[in-house]
């Protein structure tokens, strides 16, 4: 006659269960150091080149 073992069931599925929790608590609190972390500056726009600002000077005086 077969016997269900629902001792040795019962064992392993709240082992499951617990480590389950355990690494969904885990992967939270990852998520939210990583939301914590700021933002990084905006990097300041870059000077305008000088060749730019020269052809920027021959173009206003051909509109003259």
């Amino acid at each position: 006659m077969p016997v269900f073992a629902y001792g040795n069931f019962i064992t392993v599925a709240v082992n499951f269960i617990i480590l389950a929790f355990i690494i969904f608590m885990m992967v939270k609190q990852m998520n939210r150091l990583r939301k914590e972390a700021p933002p990084a500056p905006a990097p300041a726009p870059a000077p305008t080149p000088e060749d730019v600002l020269l052809l920027r000077e021959i173009r206003d005086s051909l509109r003259k």
